[in-house]
């Protein structure tokens, strides 16, 4: 059902206009994907059945998002071991082309995530464990706006905190899960990104590149703002 979904590229378009973790209505979906209203309604009905995405009601409008955070994770690895399908040309084209920093759904992703991601490991604030990524106690946490769950219950205790991602561009991991949305919404209330002409595509700002040289070692000159 999902390879189906999957298969229409104007399905994908919607799929990753969807992927900046926003919700949007049936007629700026169509509008994203290229195609009336009517047949939007059709694609969207086979996108729910096959769980990608919900549909919520808010007042007279009906929004769409999706699934959840795990569906990104998997249309982006989907992107990444399948570079001729319309997945990844839609992924390119959100994004522009291959954008140095974008969003994927709540997490950053791109070159620089994955050099994050690099030195989160070299660093050993984060462990590679049993195919998975254990966040270890470190004083920078806190400089990215993260905070390490003391004793996850629930929910939490059966998702991840810190989860690998493989980037659909760079072809390595980058870090979602809890932990990459921390950074993101970091990110954006500190003003180290912004968000550019296109929406999944984000430009690293002064302070960003500031920021991330003072507490990773990552200078601007390598990271070559986007």
């Amino acid at each position: 059902m999902i390879g189906q979904a999957i298969s229409d590229a104007s399905r994908t378009r919607m799929l990753c206009e969807l992927m900046e973790g926003r919700s949007f209505t049936n007629k700026e979906l169509a509008s994203a994907a290229g195609i009336t209203a009517q047949t939007a309604t059709a694609h969207l009905r086979l996108l729910q059945q096959a769980g990608l995405v919900l549909a919520e009601k808010r007042g007279r409008c009906v929004f769409h998002r999706l699934a959840s955070a795990e569906v990104a994770r998997v249309l982006e690895q989907l992107a990444s071991i399948a570079p001729s399908d319309h997945l990844l040309r839609a992924q390119r084209r959100k994004a522009g082309n291959i954008a140095q920093l974008r969003s994927c759904y709540d997490h950053l992703a791109g070159p620089l995530a994955v050099a994050m991601t690099t030195r989160f490991l070299e660093r050993g604030q984060l462990v590679e464990e049993n195919g998975g990524f254990r966040a270890c106690p470190d004083e920078s946490w806190q400089k990215l706006g993260v905070s390490l769950p003391e004793k996850p219950s629930g929910r939490d205790a059966r998702q991840p905190f810190a989860r690998p991602c493989m980037d659909w561009s760079e072809r390595r991991l980058h870090v979602s899960g809890a932990l990459g949305r921390q950074i993101l919404t970091h990110a954006f209330d500190r003003g180290w990104v912004a968000r550019n002409s296109h929406k999944r595509g984000l430009q690293l700002t002064g302070l960003g590149s500031r920021g991330l040289d003072g507490i990773l070692g990552l200078r601007s000159e390598t990271l070559s703002e986007a």
